[in-house]
């Protein structure tokens, strides 16, 4: 296992990025060029000559192109052990020349998907041949070298350069991983999407193969702690967040960074910019304060509000485009990430001094309401799930207790459940006039959670002079139910005068008792949010 010289060359593109100038190159170096339908074109219509793959298959391209690449002249051509006698024997018996370079990017699947194709364009666009060609090459390293992205058109061509016109070992395998990781991730993409379609028929029967596939968008310098390692994939779907947002400015992004952005994102895009706008502050993965008012500005004031001291070197999301006025407010603290769907001039001059914030721009907002998939590793293999995408109305409140709520407790009753979707189980939210006014996340007892927010909601009253803390006349949601009475009583002496909870434990009627007894209103929705 050596240099292998590059003396005949393959190429079946559909991303003709960089093609002409790689092929270019490889020509200077004698190398014959072979090419497939609008790859082919694409080369001829630049001056460079090339042979068409059916003069090496002697078959046409048939059935709109389905059959091209699929001969053994082809795949012996790439497949073919040269040093070995008799696989050298059988190349000159049927007279199949050796292949030395694959160059493959594959039909366009996951963007055709991603732009809402039908069906059939759908499975139009999912590659046969070129995967079989890949791994063909891919397996025989040894003597092909296999190039699937365009990034590494250059390598290829320094090193044909540098050792005079073939690759090394540990490039072409270095390649061929490439290589396998793209077909993987191709087929991981077309098999899910196929389970997709099969649960929009009905059949919601977990796949008996999940895979998985994703493409690196970074190495990261760490991960949760600097000894652990850690990089950030993008799986090519169309969900807008922080896998798609481009950064303006500030630091590269670390992985606790990536995963509080995501969680204050997916936050607030629960609430429609149509209605009103809207700011998530997220430290640790947990809301820290969320807000909705007339302006953006206010929004942001209310959400730090809650909780100053957390929301120093926090995540801020925003649900519709950053303006100056508020980006002046957030310019006051330290703050690690800004992401919005867009930011105006004046913010982004703005926060242009600030030179360690990263500032995102997402270009939309994730839809909450869509059931996509969440994974999470455990020892052995991994969970599968769909999003939360729950979610309750007006309408479906039962009012289990004597006191009816008022609009405006509904009103809070539904903002604070709401962001208790997004809060670690177990979950206290306090809500008033549409932000929030304390959070008690990832207790292991209801009570410890309820008594948190409410300390909280008393710190942030010191800190900003008020007479009380915003938990007087608040109304208080529960992500799952009250098992016992303590964890109502305990919001009742935080000042909470309506509470929201899914209901369904055991002592339910004891909990409705304690909260008859102390002049509580109380919903029952019939939906949990644990959040783990």
């Amino acid at each position: 296992m050596t240099a292998r010289k590059i003396s005949r060359a393959l190429l079946s593109v559909s991303d003709k990025t960089g093609l002409v100038d790689f092929a270019k190159g490889l020509a200077g170096h004698g190398v014959m060029l072979i090419s497939t339908g609008g790859t082919a074109k694409t080369l001829r219509d630049a001056g460079l000559a090339v042979s068409d793959v059916s003069e090496i298959t002697q078959f046409p391209e048939m059935m709109d192109g389905r059959v091209k690449t699929l001969h053994p002249n082809v795949h012996g051509g790439l497949l073919a052990l040269r040093g070995k006698a008799d696989h050298a024997q059988s190349m000159k018996e049927h007279g199949i020349a050796g292949i030395d370079l694959l160059v493959c990017n594959l039909y366009p699947f996951e963007t055709t998907v991603a732009r809402g194709a039908d069906f059939e364009t759908t499975i139009e666009n999912i590659d046969i041949g070129g995967p079989a060609m890949t791994r063909s090459a891919a397996k025989n390293h040894d003597w092909v070298t296999v190039v699937v992205d365009v990034e590494d058109y250059k390598a290829v061509l320094d090193e044909i350069a540098a050792n005079d016109g073939a690759t090394s070992l540990q490039l072409r395998r270095t390649l061929a991983q490439r290589a396998f990781a793209r077909t993987a991730a191709y087929d991981a993409a077309v098999s899910n999407w196929f389970a997709d379609q099969l649960a929009k028929d009905g059949d919601n029967a977990p796949p008996r193969r999940r895979a998985l596939g994703g493409f690196l968008r970074q190495p990261l310098r760490y991960g949760e702690n600097p000894h652990q390692q850690a990089a950030f994939y993008v799986d090519g779907s169309s969900r807008p967040g922080v896998a798609s947002a481009k950064q303006l400015q500030g630091k590269e992004l670390s992985y606790n960074n990536i995963n509080d952005t995501d969680a204050a994102y997916e936050l607030v895009a629960e609430f429609d910019p149509k209605l009103a706008p809207a700011c998530a502050i997220i430290k640790h993965a947990n809301p820290c304060g969320v807000a909705t008012a007339k302006t953006l500005k206010d929004a942001y004031l209310a959400a730090l509000a809650c909780d100053t001291q957390s929301a120093f070197g926090g995540v801020l999301a925003f649900n519709t485009r950053l303006d100056g006025a508020t980006a002046e407010e957030i310019s006051k603290i330290f703050t690690e990430v800004i992401i919005a769907p867009d930011a105006d001039e004046d913010a982004r001059k703005i926060l242009a001094a600030k030179k360690n914030l990263r500032l995102l721009i997402a270009g939309g907002l994730p839809d909450p309401l869509t059931p996509t998939l969440t994974y999470r590793s455990v020892a052995g293999g991994f969970l599968v799930q769909t999003r939360d995408n729950g979610r309750v109305t007006r309408a479906e409140l039962k009012v289990v207790t004597k006191r009816q709520p008022s609009a405006q407790e509904i009103t809070d009753m539904l903002f604070a459940f709401t962001v208790g979707k997004h809060v670690k189980s177990n979950a206290i939210i306090y809500a008033k006039d549409g932000s929030t006014a304390g959070i008690g996340a990832g207790q292991m007892s209801r009570v410890d959670s309820a008594r948190i927010a409410a300390i909280k909601a008393k710190d942030a009253a010191k800190v900003a002079g008020w007479s009380q803390p915003r938990t007087v006349g608040s109304a208080a949601a529960s992500e799952a139910f009250f098992p016992f009475p303590d964890g109502l009583l305990t919001v009742a002496e935080a000042g909470a005068t309506a509470v929201i909870q899914p209901g369904g434990s055991l002592n339910d009627q004891k909990v409705i008792d304690a909260a008859d007894e102390a002049g509580l209103a109380m919903v029952f929705t019939g939906m949990r949010h644990f959040r783990h």
